[in-house]
């Protein structure tokens, strides 16, 4: 049976398929005059009287219609006696997936046949402008059966949810645990806020080499330094030498630190750099695709270095936009994206020129756009002065969490050897005296290096 028949049958047949599928079927997507005239006398019925349609009813509606030929009208009539004779499928999860095969088949060969007819010119109503949006549609096409949590009938899956533990890429860093319940969420965005030289770059790099050490897969994306550069930093945090000591490896040295980190990993890390301002997440979903399709790599974690410099896909530039509007359409495209491809996103942001020397930033110290904060799941400032600096410590303050209460843990020093562009925990002893910290006494990280890999500091 084809599978244009077999839909028709279970639209008759099968209620449950019927109530599933109505809402994605489309007439277009039945090639034959027939079968397509068919399907239009069925959806009408199910939308108006949201039941399955009788032969009677159906027979009774195509004779009211005066567009259909007499040959049209002959071969309706042999389909509905085969459907009078077939019996609805057994399996509903095989018909479901067969149904939104079909759909998406179809989808994507009209949306190529109109941008066909647009490119040749026989589409009157459209321009060259409206095929983006025409293929993307099409791509688009996905049945998603869910409509909705019903509190009152779901409230055993509310409690399930309460009590799930959910999958979480841990921080190497046990105050960064603390914070978010046991480390980043998948589907998130997460904002480091801090000023020029601070430090952004070096946490984010850090993070990238912690996450690769626990067998994750990292993306790295970069619109400020070159691939090499990122690189350069974390071989530096994971074989433990300093950028300058690193320069004067001999090869045979080189390459046995990189093979002990080989060892210890079955985690990739994937640097890609791009022009400042000049790609927006259009240019990461075509990046992921041919990662995912040229290389079998599919990232647990993204890192945008960073977001004030990218561009938005949804404005263009040079647009008489504020930059309000602009960045805060930038982070939820990025957060989209994290959606979309089930990862944490990790990016950052600068501090406003005051913020640049404010001691205590708050999110109203965020450059460029409130938007930001208001887009983010995590939001937290790094913060260097003279006094930290010589310790080789750096403060984090909590700025906005979904996570967990911001006011637990509020702020706390972590250690910082820029020299190797590692972040590292302190003894609790550091975490003392510092002003409306929200830190519980009880319990605190001890000394040590990164202990879910690379080599121990």
């Amino acid at each position: 049976m084809k599978v244009e028949r077999m839909i028709l049958t279970n639209l008759m047949k099968n209620e449950s398929f019927m109530r599933k599928s109505i809402p994605f079927l489309k007439p277009e997507y039945l090639s034959d005059s027939p079968e397509r005239k068919l399907f239009e006398q069925m959806q009408a019925f199910i939308l108006k009287y949201n039941s399955l349609p009788s032969l009677s009813a159906l027979a009774l509606g195509l004779q009211e219609r005066n567009d259909l030929s007499e040959s049209e009208f002959k071969a309706i009539g042999e389909i509905l006696t085969e459907i009078k004779d077939a019996d609805a499928t057994e399996d509903p999860k095989w018909l479901l997936d067969e149904t939104e095969k079909f759909c998406q088949e179809k989808a994507i060969y009209n949306g190529i046949m109109d941008a066909i007819q647009i490119l040749d010119g026989k589409d009157q109503q459209r321009n060259k402008g409206a095929i983006p949006n025409i293929l993307s549609d099409a791509l688009g096409v996905s049945f998603d059966p869910h409509v909705g949590h019903d509190y009152i009938d779901k409230w055993n899956e509310r409690f399930d949810f309460y009590h799930r533990i959910e999958s979480r890429l841990p921080f190497d860093l046990t105050y960064f645990n603390k914070i978010t319940n046991g480390g980043l969420c998948r589907k998130t965005l997460n904002i480091i806020l801090a000023g020029t030289g601070v430090g952004k770059s070096l946490a984010m790099c850090h993070f990238a080499a912690a996450y690769l050490m626990q067998n994750y897969n990292v993306l790295y994306i970069t619109m400020e330094m070159a691939e090499e550069r990122i690189a350069e930093r974390i071989d530096a945090n994971l074989m433990n030498v300093t950028m300058d000591d690193l320069k004067m490896l001999s090869l045979d040295m080189y390459e046995k630190r990189m093979k002990a980190i080989m060892s210890k990993t079955k985690g990739k890390l994937v640097i890609k750099e791009y022009p400042t301002a000049a790609v927006n997440t259009a240019h990461f979903r075509a990046l992921l695709q041919d990662l995912k399709l040229k290389r079998n790599f599919v990232p647990d974690v993204i890192f945008v270095d960073y977001l004030n410099i990218c561009a938005s896909s949804r404005i263009k530039p040079g647009a008489n936009i504020n930059s309000y509007t602009y960045v805060k359409a930038i982070a939820e495209e990025l957060r989209g994206l994290a959606v979309e491809w089930d990862v944490p996103v990790v990016s950052a942001t600068q501090t406003t020129r005051s913020g640049f020397t404010n001691s205590d930033p708050g999110l109203e110290d965020t450059s460029e756009s409130f938007g930001l904060p208001a887009t983010a799941d995590l939001m937290f400032a790094l913060i260097a002065t003279d006094e930290l600096t010589a310790l080789n410590q750096i403060m984090v303050k909590q700025l906005k969490n979904r996570y967990a209460d911001p006011t637990l843990n509020k702020r706390f020093t972590v250690g910082i050897d820029r020299a190797k562009m590692k972040l590292y925990d302190l003894d609790l002893s550091a975490q003392s005296n510092i002003i409306d910290s929200g830190q519980s006494k009880a319990s605190g990280p001890t000394k040590g290096g990164n202990k879910f890999g690379g080599f121990k500091v």
